[in-house]
């Protein structure tokens, strides 16, 4: 807590925006943008090694937190205070840390993948920026940061020899998330079926139980599509600028538009969490690799065979 003090003592209104801004790139939100628009419009290999780290470093993340049920700083100690624009995110038990998790599987997997050493070290800068952001917001310890640094490290460098050339063997992109499905129904298994001590958060384990049938969804999401397209679809991610801008501003929205809208009749028919999860995730996972891509053709038209100035 030493090194929390020391930080807290340096904060000013400035700072608080800069590192709020900083610990954004570690969310969710931005992974999944930066991993599906890197599937839609540079490389589908890098997509999927992108989706796979952060798969499994979701899962790795669950299961430290609910095994180790390590409360947040300001709970360890009452007296410490924290920049309060960053409590709301700051949800679930602090051991590791789920968004420098998220940056190791966005930016770590796009350092490793370039083969420019110039945008290998502004990827890395971001990894730290976002790690130090989040202690020097309070919501997490280096303790909590320097393990998901390490794991996300790991992860990041053990699956990377595994995509290369993916694209053209389909046989090691289904054994890969056949590991990571029966990762994920391992972790469903234990957080549904483990005696838990009675001192556990009911609202971190519910947590816990909820993030791992969305993991499960989404697997088979990604399973999925990539049968469609290896059978299918094959679709190119080459298209002019307007087409790529389109394709990613149009699926995107689209994307969000069935993650929201799925809900409230899943939880109606199925009740909340579970397998209404689940299908609500493998749904947008499906959509977003093996329907939305069946557009692309239209969006690689887009801008050419424009007439000339003169014609």
């Amino acid at each position: 807590m030493s090194l929390l003090y020391a930080l807290e003592g340096i904060r000013c209104p400035f700072l608080d925006a800069v590192m709020g801004l900083i610990t954004e790139l570690g969310g969710e939100t931005l992974y999944m943008a930066i991993a599906i628009i890197t599937f839609w419009c540079v490389s589908k290999g890098l997509g999927y090694y992108i989706l796979s780290v952060g798969f499994a470093g979701t899962v790795l993340n669950q299961f430290l937190k609910i095994s180790f049920r390590i409360p947040r700083p300001w709970v360890l100690d009452p007296d410490f205070t924290i920049v309060e624009s960053a409590r709301g995110a700051a949800t679930g038990y602090s051991f590791p840390s789920g968004h420098t998790q998220n940056a190791f599987a966005s930016f770590g997997c796009l350092a490793l993948w370039s083969k420019k050493w110039l945008w290998r070290g502004v990827f890395g800068l971001i990894i730290l920026l976002i790690a130090f952001s989040r202690m020097y917001l309070g919501v997490h310890t280096p303790l909590d940061v320097g393990v998901s640094l390490i794991a996300g490290a790991a992860l990041t460098l053990a699956l990377r020899p595994l995509f290369s050339g993916i694209e053209e063997r389909p046989r090691r992109m289904y054994a890969v998330l056949g590991v990571l499905l029966a990762l994920t129904a391992a972790y469903i298994a234990y957080v549904e079926l483990w005696p838990f001590p009675e001192g556990t958060d009911a609202a971190n384990l519910a947590s816990a139980r909820e993030n791992g049938w969305k993991l499960f969804g989404a697997g088979m999401g990604m399973l999925a599509g990539y049968a469609l397209d290896r059978r299918y679809i094959r679709f190119d991610v080459k298209a002019p600028l307007a087409g790529q801008a389109l394709k990613c501003v149009l699926g995107l929205a689209l994307v969000m538009a069935v993650r929201a809208g799925l809900k409230v009749p899943l939880y109606a028919l199925m009740g909340e969490g579970g397998a209404a999860d689940a299908l609500r995730y493998f749904a947008v996972v499906l959509f977003a690799a093996g329907v939305w891509p069946l557009s692309f053709r239209f969006f690689a038209r887009m801008g050419r065979n424009r007439p000339k100035n003169g014609d």
